[in-house]
């Protein structure tokens, strides 16, 4: 797969399907036994590039002595940032990430999960990266927290900068991803923008009608004879499903044959959790 300029990815399976392991590799943190990957046209081995890149791993671990600024500092040094860049940038990221000013000070031993994933998202982005690794960024915050981490990477995007983000959260992943990327069995199971593929439904593309004031009986005679439309009863009315917009204009001259109302037409849209379960 490959992740576009100035795009969120979202990478998305079940507990040991690879996802943290795939980003161990781009890191370089583990190595693979063969094929190959590339981030901003360098290879994976050419650790130059690092200094384009930001990573927040999902179980971060800081030195706990240190203070939330003492540690941004020392990151900042990391990338050789003068002692005054690396302290405004540091106080400007923990602004940036909502950590309460009064905890900045604090030893990193007395953070909440929470507090401590504020701390790993302001490292990550530091040097002001041009590609950011998140994974499962939400892990250990509250609603507000979620919410205030949602605006910051959309943020990112904004700025020109690309996410490449793991997540167990899909409400997450389809609030602010550009596209997803699923892992089935070790392997890519689908890629691509999120509405193509919730539109997507048994590997054919689906609308659905809604009518009103007629019943399945009066609607039949008046459709195509060479089509098998799955018509349905539903509280608001009939629901005829199709395999395609071209159908739509047979179905609502069947209605008005038949004198029935048109509520609604739509394409129908698996939910994130639907697709995501139903990968083979």
């Amino acid at each position: 797969m490959s992740v576009s300029h100035v795009e969120i990815v979202g990478l998305l399976g079940a507990n040991g399907e690879g996802k943290t392991t795939t980003l161990k590799l781009l890191m370089r943190l583990i190595f693979p036994t063969h094929g190959t990957a590339r981030i901003l046209d360098h290879e994976i081995a050419d650790i130059s590039m690092h200094s384009r890149i930001g990573y927040l791993p999902e179980n971060p671990y800081f030195y706990d002595y240190l203070t939330a600024l003492e540690f941004l500092n020392f990151c900042g040094q990391i990338f050789g940032f003068s002692k005054t860049d690396r302290n405004g940038r540091a106080k400007d990221l923990l602004s940036q990430v909502k950590l309460d000013e009064s905890k900045w000070n604090t030893q990193l031993r007395k953070f909440s999960k929470g507090m401590l994933q504020r701390v790993g998202l302001a490292q990550a982005l530091i040097n002001d990266p041009e590609v950011v690794f998140l994974d499962e960024p939400m892990s250990g915050l509250d609603p507000i927290g979620r919410r205030e981490v949602r605006d910051l990477i959309t943020a990112l995007r904004q700025e020109g900068k690309t996410v490449f983000m793991c997540s167990h959260i899909l409400s997450d992943i389809e609030v602010l991803c550009d596209r997803v990327a699923i892992l089935k069995g070790g392997r890519l199971a689908q890629v691509g923008y999120l509405e193509e593929l919730r539109q997507q439904v048994g590997g054919r593309y689906l609308v659905e009608v809604i009518i009103s004031g007629i019943d399945e009986a009066a609607l039949r005679p008046h459709l195509p004879g060479d089509n098998d439309f799955l018509v349905t009863s539903t509280p608001a009315g009939l629901r005829v499903e199709l395999t395609g917009e071209k159908e739509v204009d047979s179905v609502i001259a069947a209605l008005r044959q038949a004198g029935g109302k048109l509520v609604s037409v739509q394409p129908l849209r698996q939910s994130l959790e639907e697709l995501f379960l139903n990968q083979k």
